[in-house]
């Protein structure tokens, strides 16, 4: 993992915590309905092995995540880490503290009184605008709360902020075990991938991937495009999108990914066959070869399906970023409901199957197949920018000597 392999990790047994107040960076970013509750705890679940074995080695947990996009000029009720906090102390079934805030002399000293084992829960630090805006200001201020520092949120690990990268500059620091499993999963497919390997792109856009989409071509022996991103793409093979979603952007990129893909002699794949209709409302959905006019295409069709499922069905390795199409509509799921499947059925021949964050993980959530796949990340940008080849800052200041 090139420049991450000075990282330390938290069951480091150096790593000497007993007593002392252990500030853990966690990633309780879940997502909640309309009446505040929360909808997947599967990211509270990820933290669990870290806190367990900081309470185990008698050290004073004090946790701190952000939830939502807060304006950060106060206190916003709907984004509170209340709701979490409570689940966490059903999840772990032992009391959770909750502040009332992440920074402050009265926050600070009940850090100080907390004993051995016990755990708090700061109030979401994105309620201060100093967790973007000044990070290193306000990373300061945080490492207050703490002896040592863990980061566990692999999912904020590409943002430069004020608890991911700040408090790594005051604190001694190490990562968590979440962290450890995402480097784990992810550090063959980007050294040494088991051959064949394929990796399904998907989602909106094609802005959204272009570091990925290229970084793919370096890696892979097949890429499958499918979602709304598909579509750029046929349009740039002069296939009929109908009204389907295009960057017009975006074309020139695409052509240039065709051509790289042919020097490159990988294979890459596009629908044959769409599920369309005039828009996501409509119930009319069929299946065409060729989209019509006035017609989008909101999912990969039964050919398409075939033709993915038969490629899968040989990888060693296998990558999803991005769903198929728009899963949360059942007429729309087809495609994505199909991949997760093939994706379980490879895994159950050995393949490794690494699944990226986000609405990649959500759907492969929402269709039962979480204990069918080697590995679920935790973050969604993060991933796509590990897949990228970019420097994630919260793993350098990982990476980094502790300060003196």
């Amino acid at each position: 993992m090139g420049s991450f392999d000075t990282i330390r990790y938290v069951d480091d047994p150096k790593f000497a915590v007993e007593g002392k107040r252990v500030l853990v960076r966690v990633d309780f970013n879940v997502p909640m309905d309309n009446n505040g509750m929360i909808t997947s705890d599967v990211r509270i679940r990820e933290a669990l092995s870290t806190i367990k074995l900081l309470q185990k080695r008698k050290a004073k947990v004090v946790l701190m995540s952000h939830l939502g996009r807060p304006t950060g000029v106060g206190q916003e009720p709907r984004f509170s880490l209340k709701t979490v906090a409570v689940r966490l102390a059903e999840l772990l079934k032992s009391d959770v503290q909750m502040m009332s805030d992440c920074v402050g002399d009265y926050i600070k000293s009940r850090s100080i009184d907390l004993k051995s084992g016990e755990v708090m829960m700061l109030e979401n630090v994105r309620f201060h605008v100093r967790e973007t805006k000044h990070p290193d200001d306000f990373g300061k201020d945080l490492a207050r709360n703490g002896d040592f520092f863990v980061n566990d949120a692999f999912g904020s690990c590409h943002r430069a902020h004020g608890s991911v990268t700040g408090v790594a500059k005051y604190l001694p620091h190490a990562a968590g075990l979440l962290i450890r499993k995402e480097l784990e999963a992810f550090g063959p497919l980007l050294n040494n991938p088991p051959r064949p390997y394929v990796a399904i792109l998907g989602g909106a856009k094609v802005s959204d991937k272009l570091g990925v989409i290229d970084a793919m071509l370096d890696r892979v022996n097949t890429l499958m495009i499918g979602g709304a991103m598909a579509y750029t793409f046929l349009k740039t093979a002069d296939r009929p999108v109908g009204k389907s979603l295009v960057e017009d952007d975006q074309l020139k990129f695409a052509h240039n990914m065709f051509v790289k893909a042919a020097e490159e002699h990988i294979s890459l794949m596009l629908p044959d066959d769409h599920v369309v209709a005039a828009n996501m409302d409509d119930e009319s959905a069929k299946v065409v070869d060729k989209i019509p006019d006035g017609m989008a295409a909101f999912d990969i069709g039964p050919k398409t399906i075939t033709k993915y499922v038969k490629a899968i069905s040989t990888a060693k390795a296998v990558m999803l970023a991005g769903p198929l199409g728009v899963f949360e509509r059942e007429r729309f799921a087809n495609g994505t409901r199909a991949i997760c499947q093939a994706l379980a059925d490879a895994h159950k021949r050995g393949a490794l199957v690494v699944v990226g964050g986000g609405d990649s993980a959500a759907a492969v959530e929402k269709f039962g197949f979480v204990k069918n796949v080697t590995h679920i990340s935790t973050g969604g940008g993060a991933s796509l920018e590990l897949l990228e080849g970019k420097e994630l800052p919260g793993l350098v200041a990982l990476a980094a000597p502790d300060p003196k």
